[in-house]
């Protein structure tokens, strides 16, 4: 075997991730509601309405659990199974919540500009929540007759930080976008990157973002892939090595480099 050793240096700005020290989880999985917290502490609520979708039961991993039960927002939460829609209605019981068993889509009668419209949500709301592992970025793009304040998106963190990925439009596949794809739409949108969490981009309307004292908040300087990035060498030959992340990060299953040869060893000649 060849001697292979990744060496890498964060390129992470330390003052432009400050937000960070803030994360804390009541519900949320990677610190969302402390993050929260701390961005509206700076910037205010306006309304204190939120969005979720999906949804899954209401509390599990919820990025709005902690603001809608302790803290007495409204919300508008979407869940597209019949199974977790039941669950998220009975968490949410005496909560000042609309609960939509939908599969939001990015087109159509289900697109979130049609679901929203049909509740009393104000179109400025304080926070919307996209995290459907796959078509998020084509969901937000839709999305032009609201305006949240705050936006908090799901991407895939195995993808490097210089690569824009957006996978098709299309409800069949999960594949999700980069982030640096996520944060050219925000900015297209008018919204800039304040934190990331391990897999969220966490995005301000441009208006806000000075107070948050960010002046470098570019891909490298906001987040470090390389905890989830898979690096694939080529020798002269047409032999693949692989080092990092040696796992399919969503299986959970691992592997080992000789599983990515392209050419049996009788072709791997130079």
């Amino acid at each position: 075997m060849p001697q292979i050793e990744l060496r890498r240096k964060s390129r992470l700005v330390p003052a432009s991730v400050w937000l960070r020290k803030h994360s804390k989880n009541v519900a949320s999985q990677c610190g969302q509601d402390g993050l929260f917290e701390k961005i509206f502490e700076i910037i205010g609520t306006k309304n204190r309405w939120c969005v979720e979708f999906g949804a899954y039961d209401g509390k599990h991993l919820s990025n709005t659990w902690n603001l809608i039960a302790n803290h007495g927002w409204h919300g508008v939460l979407i869940e597209g199974s019949e199974a977790r829609f039941q669950g998220l209605v009975q968490n949410h019981q005496g909560n000042n919540v609309t609960c939509l068993n939908k599969y939001v889509h990015y087109e159509g009668d289900d697109s979130l500009d049609n679901l929203l419209a049909a509740t009393a949500i104000p179109e400025d709301f304080d926070l919307l929540s996209i995290d459907i592992d796959g078509n998020d970025w084509h969901v937000w793009n839709s999305l032009t007759k609201y305006r949240p304040r705050v936006v908090c998106m799901e991407f895939n963190p195995t993808i490097p930080n210089e690569v824009y990925f957006v996978q098709d439009a299309n409800p069949s596949i999960n594949q999700g976008c980069s982030l640096l794809a996520q944060v050219e739409l925000a900015k297209s949108k008018g919204y800039e990157l304040v934190v990331t969490s391990s897999w969220d981009g966490i995005f301000v309307a441009a208006e806000y973002f000075p107070s948050f004292g960010i002046k470098d908040n570019s891909v490298d300087a906001m987040f470090d892939p390389y905890p989830y990035v898979t690096h694939l060498l080529q020798g002269y030959d047409g032999t693949f090595w692989a080092t990092g992340n040696l796992k399919v990060q969503w299986k959970g299953i691992p592997f080992q480099p000789d599983e990515l040869q392209l050419l049996p060893k009788s072709m791997r000649r130079y």
